[in-house]
């Protein structure tokens, strides 16, 4: 089977599972490899693991070229600067998004690198550009993205009122071969509780930030919000998050090798 066309779920998964995988695929994480797995010791240093979930700077850059793109066109074609209406810069706006989307996706295809993040990531954009020039309102190009972080933010609350933390799932996917083992250990249990809680806030601060610029109208705030407080957020919570793992399961590692 050739990576990229594994079944997007089997059938023994549990519901749980399920979510957490499309938790960590929505977050875009990525699971430690299994010779690392093994020895804590061997994992890279916390600044490494932050860096690769971020995808790197190039990750970084490529998440946010089409976002800018969208906000410079709309700011620099609109009346203020170049006297075009307010539809027509719109949808220059546009043109400029999913251009710049295709053409990451295009370049990562012909040096035959992974391109589904490109594609989920291309999808956000049309689905946005979608919601903008049918309202013809710039802010409603964010729009899919807050909901969607809004409904991240829900899952996981509901995951630790059910006492089934889906930190503790991501962790079991990535870092634990695949093995949902820490039920039995209190204080891991505990740990991807409150965890789960702490993601729970980052995801519904990032989004109501955005949520409350949208109320007001400020589209090209909120691109630029979007762009310089999502992935400082996300990488102070990831941050936080490898750190208070590895001290759990740095000093409990007997138990989890007998559970």
């Amino acid at each position: 089977m050739t990576p990229g066309n594994e079944p997007r779920h089997v059938a023994h998964e549990t519901v749980e599972e399920r979510l957490a995988e499309d938790i960590v695929e929505e977050l875009d994480l990525h699971p430690v490899p299994a010779a690392e797995a093994d020895d804590e010791e061997a994992l890279p240093p916390l600044s490494e693991q932050i860096a690769e979930q971020l995808g790197g700077v190039r990750g970084l850059i490529e998440s946010s070229i089409p976002v800018l793109a969208f906000v410079l066109f709309n700011v620099l074609l609109g009346e203020s600067v170049a006297g075009l209406d307010k539809q027509t810069a719109l949808l220059w706006a546009i043109i400029g998004s999913v251009g710049s989307a295709l053409a990451i996706g295009g370049v990562r295809l012909a040096r035959k690198q992974p391109v589904r993040h490109a594609v989920n990531g291309l999808f956000g954009i049309a689905l946005g550009a979608y919601f903008a020039w049918k309202s013809g309102d710039a802010k409603n190009f964010y729009l899919p993205g807050i909901l969607l972080t809004f409904g991240q933010a829900a899952a996981l609350l509901l995951s630790v009122l059910f006492r089934k933390p889906l930190i503790g799932y991501a962790w079991g996917i990535m870092a634990n071969k695949g093995r949902q083992d820490w039920f039995g250990n209190t204080r891991l249990f505990r740990t991807f509780q409150w965890l789960t809680l702490l993601w729970v806030a980052s995801l519904a601060l990032r989004a109501g930030i955005q949520f409350y610029l949208w109320r007001l109208g400020e589209a090209n705030a909120l691109g630029i919000v979007r762009i310089l407080i999502s992935w400082p957020i996300y990488a102070a919570t990831f941050a936080f998050t490898a750190w208070a793992i590895h001290r759990v399961t740095s000093t409990q590692r007997p138990d989890l090798q007998e559970a």
